[in-house]
């Protein structure tokens, strides 16, 4: 049946023709429009013609408050007559094609869909139907389906997907039908009981019928049918079904067919649909154990790999690769239990929580606090053997990428407290005051009269009251002696100097036992020039360590301002220490200055000497260093490296290895770490951001794939393993790489050689936990100079890290430390962050079953011979550095500082936990200097809660070298504040390698609620502190907590609102609720002034339920600090400001923690009474600069947690099923590597910021 032609009717103007011509079909509705048929088709043809015709007549008909849809349909219901029917089908065909979306959601709000459902049943009653009107309607339904979210629905009750199969089975030879009739059906499998019925009706056996191999007809026809069949197969009942009939070799063999014979790629969209097929199968285990049985990695594989050179197939490549990666099998870590390879028992295990649950897990009939002496074997790491990764059967019409959002946007403002009653802080102290009276002895400034204390300038006076020590061990530090470094690199002296101890170095490769040397016998050499030797302090005399100050022009150094004294630092500088080109440090011939110390290598404790024997990092020139050893067998092998006492203004080795002795940890450490022993002196170069090399994480994926598929490649050699305690470095033939990780701070549980240069590392939980795997500190020897090798951390947790967007990791090479350059640098190439086939068991994902483990990964070379090199995942601070620089800080105190150094408490191993009282010393002893030193305002700061975010110490380091400075800032700040500071609130994590928890296996900073005293004890005693300053009415002016963050850049704080906490919430709140000082932004707001780091933007003041246990809500609420913060330096970099693009390093966080004072020294002038309307001026224009960003960036509240999902768009998830989304651009720039292609982030973060 032929469309109408009609010829233009003339004189009338269009606009007033179709309303004429629409009055007069609405006047037929009814019976009129069944008796006069032919009139009906005129006027219909007539409205057809001028709306094909004439634009203006189409916009007439759907303008607002045209009636002229609704007549339309009125006709289409009540009209018998086939002719009539196509008229209006084709009116409507054209309508809807123009202006789609608006003029579709029309149609649907009139009911259009229904009125097209129903004539579809009529028509199908027919024997045999109308093919036009089929084809027609058909058509229709295809355009509308798309927009109406109800389709599936309706298509169901009304009947219309057995209309629909029916007459696609009868017409698999008629094209011009058949394909309207798929694309409707395409519409129909995307609600997922449909699809199940649809499956249940043969429709997933006729798409197969329909699917032929490569042909270049009917090519539109086949993209369509399998679109339908990938729609259908996200059902796991039509994909069960699917396997059973032998369809995954179908796929497969098909794939392989058009790939080969597309060879121009014209048909990349029917390929990528057999794709997606094969990816919705494979998203239950059957199809993925049916994919491997039909060697599907392999062929994808190689297909893939003939892909990667045309960028135009990456669509095809990065859904291979999802399929691949998926159906790669399920390994468990290669461990023997996921626990930390530590075991400390708890004094007494807490009744609930995840600790309550690791204790109570059963071996062999007895729980873990039975065997708490050994390894517990394969009871926790499980695979999963439920079916993951699948769409459950439920009706999925609105489109997953909204429900996702929506779901985020719901869980976030589930997570805003709501409580108005939590939301005003209430000063509730908690204790009575009888048991907090003990705490005054750690306040004594506030009743200090400083009688007999005599005020003149040239008379020095102690007040360094300190009654924090590190009790000098009676381990003595043993130097054992080691094969000798090449001449090339380090000096070897043939006659000992007098008083200095040497053994003999092995003069062949082969490992050979080593004698211990106690350190305590060696004579270190140092500057000649030097007046005095460094004294340590006995252990039953006290002393301020003043001895091992610098020389006077170095004091006055570190006391400039610390804003700009690291500017000052260049290791190029001439003549600093020698003269010439000659290297920092290192003795050579006719240099008129020694500043170098002769030292055996490693550095060891006693005990730890035998499990060395052979192995480890540091036997230096184990491998290939033979040709040094030339000497006698009576000459000792001796490094001459750098004084760093004299290049770093608060560290000495010395000093250092003393601290060491006095720090305990649960594996007994008995190494100090090169890196901690030397120090480290910010490089003078920019490091910036990591460019991300375009396909770097495909091409990673694709060498994991390649373990599979070329299984022999593959070494699978352990070569360290802490589960083996007598002896983790394994021995081999010089062919591997060394490790090691046995010093403080150290993690790293596991090596395992995959392939010549490649190597799996595995980190150890938290002690007591099964979980945290992030921050990692090892060492690694036995390199070979110029190769490149790979590195994967296999169990990172986390669903995202900055090592996506241009962190590096840290290394610290002591050849160049030796040489001068004592310095951790960002290295690594070909860096990502991918999650991997390692499955996580339920017990360590909080119940969540068929999660996966992550892989970081990086490659890097080595430029010296006979190198022992360290990697970090951040700068490291250890427990004992944090010792001496506070021992070192107390010897530059002057007579114009008050300095008190106590030990708060005793942590669960043994170490004290410091507490520091800093202000400035009354003019005179007259009452009102003693009465203005009682008053000034307190500030009471904290960090390093958690171990893993050791920036937070090189923060806390800046703060307390400003404050301890001469500057006139450094000194107004003394005289305006008593600073109350714990600079290390876990030290027993940071001891022991932890990345999150204490020894009680619990996060700290989630304990501030109701800490228990044997469990945490420095929360517990910190927040009495608090109230016993809230209970004499002098609670902190400011509290602010240091915190690092994985997966943000620059430096930003967290504080607590109640007004923007209702804001962002849909609680309705009366405006005396909404009664708030708005000085809690004005530090943030300082602060993004003067500190380039710091991002006002990133700054959040929103009260999260998830957060209540946090030092900073607990103190807000409880302890009554409006200015209470929790303060948040990037691990990676900034994106804004002076250091745009660069990442940050110890130089930039020292900065901040010295901005962070001046910030408080601003605060101070701003709160001033004379400048109180300064300050509401000030906070008014923070309010509307806030309320802007507000409303237009999702990052000025905190979302599910502290580390809402990355925007940028990196594809690392194997579990997506979004293939199609569009892809997310930060700042203007695409990051993804393929705009075609987006994988969600999949897993709901556990481990919480704050």
């Amino acid at each position: 049946m032929n469309k109408p032609k009609m010829a233009t009717e003339k004189g009338v103007p269009s606009n007033s023709r179709v309303l004429m011509l629409l009055s007069q079909l609405e006047r037929m509705n009814g019976e009129a429009m069944i008796r006069d048929v032919e009139t009906a088709r005129q006027i219909t043809a007539k409205i057809f013609h001028l709306i094909q015709t004439q634009e203006k007549s189409g916009k007439e008909v759907m303008s607002k408050g045209s009636s002229g849809m609704e007549v339309i349909l009125a006709s289409l219901e009540n009209t018998r007559d086939v002719q009539t029917t196509l008229n209006i089908f084709y009116i409507l065909s054209e309508l809807l094609t123009v202006g789609r979306g608006r003029r579709v959601g029309v149609f649907v709000s009139k009911g259009g869909t229904g009125i097209l459902f129903h004539i579809l049943i009529t028509a199908s009653k027919e024997l045999p139907p109308s093919e036009e009107l089929m084809l027609q309607l058909h058509s229709l339904l295809a355009k509308v389906g798309p927009k109406d979210r109800k389709f599936g629905v309706k298509a169901r009750l009304s009947g219309a997907l057995n209309a629909t199969v029916n007459l696609t089975k009868q017409n698999l030879q008629n094209t011009k039908l058949l394909l309207p009739c798929l694309q409707v059906l395409r519409v129909y499998s995307t609600n997922s009981v449909n699809a199940i019925s649809l499956g249940k009706n043969g429709v997933v056996e006729l798409m197969f019928k329909i699917i032929s191999p490569y042909s270049k007809k009917n090519t539109s026809l086949l993209k369509v049918a399998l679109d339908a069949l990938g729609a259908l197969l996200k059902s796991k009942t039509n994909a069960r079904r699917a396997v059973d009939a032998g369809h995954v070799h179908v796929l497969l063999a098909l794939y392989q067919d058009w790939h080969h014979n597309d060879t121009r790629h014209r048909h990349m969209l029917i390929r990528k649909g057999l794709l997606v097929c094969l990816r919705n199968i494979t998203n239950i285990k059957l199809g993925r154990k049916a994919f491997i049985d039909a060697d599907g990695m392999r062929i994808l594989y190689n297909s893939s790999t003939e892909c990667l050179p045309v960028r135009t197939l990456d669509p095809l490549v990065n859904t291979s690769s999802l399929i691949m990666r998926k159906c790669f099998p399920k390994n468990r870590l290669p461990l023997p239990t996921i626990k930390s390879a530590f075991q400390y028992q708890l004094p007494h295990v807490p009744a609930v929580g995840p600790v309550a649950q690791l204790y109570s897990q059963p071996l062999g009939g007895r729980k873990l606090h039975q065997l708490c002496d050994r390894p517990l074997k394969k009871v926790d790491d499980v695979v999963d053997e439920s079916d993951d990764n699948e769409e459950t059967d439920a009706d999925t019409e609105n489109d997953t990428d909204n429900e996702e959002d929506e779901k985020d946007q719901h869980t976030a403002n589930e997570d805003i407290e709501t409580d108005l009653n939590k939301l005003h802080p209430k000063k509730n102290p908690g204790r009575p005051f009888e048991e907090l009276r003990v705490y005054e002895r750690f306040f004594l400034e506030l009743s200090e009269d400083f009688q007999g204390y005599n005020f003149e300038p040239s008379k020095s006076a102690s007040t360094t009251l300190s009654t924090f020590s590190s009790t000098r061990s009676t381990r003595p530090i043993i130097v054992p002696t080691a094969q000798a470094l090449s001449p090339k690199h380090v000096p070897i002296t043939s006659n000992a100097t007098k008083g200095e101890r040497t053994l003999p170095s092995p003069l062949v490769p082969t490992p050979a036992p080593l004698t211990p040397l106690e350190l305590d016998t060696i004579h270190l050499t140092k500057d000649q020039d030097r007046k005095e030797e460094a004294h340590i302090p006995s252990p039953d005399t006290h002393t301020t360590l003043s001895s091992l100050t610098r020389p006077p022009s170095q004091a006055q150094t570190i006391e400039r301002d610390l804003a700009h004294v690291l500017d000052c630092v260049s290791l190029e500088a001439e003549g600093a220490l020698n003269t010439g080109d000659v290297g920092w440090g290192v003795k050579q011939e006719g240099s008129p200055v020694n500043a170098t110390r002769h030292i055996q290598s490693p550095l060891l404790l006693e005990g730890i000497a035998n499990r060395r024997v052979g192995g480890g990092g540091s036997n230096w020139g184990s491998d290939c260093g033979s040709e040094g050893a030339e000497d006698e067998a009576g000459d000792g092998a001796v490094l001459e490296v750098p004084d760093t006492a004299l290049l770093l203004p608060l560290h000495d080795p010395d000093l250092y290895v003393e601290m060491v002795k006095g720090t305990h940890s649960v594996p007994q450490y008995a190494e100090v770490a090169y890196p901690d022993y030397f120090g480290h002196i910010a490089p003078t170069f920019r490091e910036p951001l990591q460019e991300r090399v375009y396909g770097v994480q495909r091409s990673k994926i694709f060498q994991d794939i390649e373990r599979l598929i070329h299984p022999n490649d593959i070494v699978d050699k352990v070569v360290y393993d802490l589960d083996i305690p007598s002896c983790p470095v394994i021995e081999d033939n010089g062919e591997s790489l060394k490790f090691n990780s046995q010093f403080e701070s150290g993690n790293l549980r596991k090596a395992v050689q995959m392939r010549k240069y490649e190597y799996d590392l595995v980190l150890n939980s938290d002690i007591n936990s099964n979980h945290y795997h992030q921050w990692f500190y090892f060492e690694v020897s036995g390199m070979r100079v110029g190769t490149i090798y790979r590195f994967n951390i296999i169990n990172s947790e986390k669903s995202n890290s900055q090592f996506n967007y241009g962190m590096q990791v840290l290394m610290y090479s002591v050849q160049e430390a030796i040489s001068g350059k004592p310095r951790w640098v960002r290295t690594g190439t070909d860096i990502c962050y991918y999650k991997n086939h390692f499955a996580r068991s339920s017990i360590a994902a909080g119940g969540q079953k068929g999660k996966s483990y992550y892989t970081m990964t990086f490659s890097t070379s080595f430029s010296h011979k006979d190198d022992v090199c360290y990697f970090a995942y951040h700068y490291p601070y250890t427990y004992s550095t944090l010792k001496m620089h506070l021992s070192k800080l107390e010897a530059l105190r002057t007579p114009q500082i008050y300095l008190r150094r106590d030990v708060l408490c005793e942590t669960l191993g043994g170490n004290s936990c410091p507490l520091l009282t800093i202000t400035a010393m009354p003019e005179s002893n007259s009452n009102d200097h003693i009465c203005q030193f009682r008053n000034r305002p307190l500030i009471f700061l904290s960090a390093r809660v958690h171990p893993g975010e050791t920036n937070a110490s090189w923060v806390m380091k800046g703060t307390l070298e400003f404050l301890m400075g001469t500057s006139p800032l450094a000194a107004s700040l003394r005289e305006a504040y008593i600073f109350k500071i714990v600079p290390m609130l876990n030290p027993d994590g940071v001891v022991n390698g932890n990345h999150r928890c204490s020894l009680s296996g619990e996060d700290l900073n989630r304990q501030w609620q109701n800490p228990n005293p044997e469990l945490h004890p420095t929360i517990y005693h910190t927040k009495s502190l608090l109230q016993y300053l809230a209970h004499i009415q002098r609670a902190p002016l400011v509290f602010c907590d240091y915190h690092g963050h994985s997966r943000k850049k620059n430096v930003f704080m967290y504080g607590c609102s109640v007004k923007e906490t209702v804001w962002q919430s849909n609680i309705s709140a009366s405006s005396s609720d909404l009664q708030e000082d708005l000085g809690y932004r004005a530090l943030p707001k300082i602060l993004s002034q003067i500190a380039p780091a710091f991002s006002m933007v990133s700054c959040s003041f929103v009260v999260e339920r998830s957060k209540e246990s946090t030092a900073r809500v607990v103190v807000w609420r409880e302890i009554g600090v409006q200015r209470s913060y929790t303060m948040e330096s990037t691990l990676c970099g900034c994106d804004q400001g002076k250091y745009k693009g660069l990442q940050i390093g110890t130089r930039e966080l020292e900065e901040m923690g010295a901005q962070f004072c001046v910030a408080l020294l601003r605060l101070k002038r701003l709160t001033g009474i004379r400048n109180h309307q300064h300050l509401l001026d000030l906070e008014s224009d923070i309010i509307g600069t806030q309320s802007k960003v507000v409303s237009s960036s999702p990052t000025t509240y905190v979302m599910e947690e502290d580390e809402p999902s990355f925007l940028e768009a990196i594809d690392y998830s194997a579990e997506s099923n979004d293939e199609d989304a569009e892809p997310e651009i930060e700042h203007g720039i695409e990051v993804q590597e393929n705009p075609n292609h987006l994988d969600q982030l999949s897993d709901c973060e556990t481990n919480h910021r704050d």
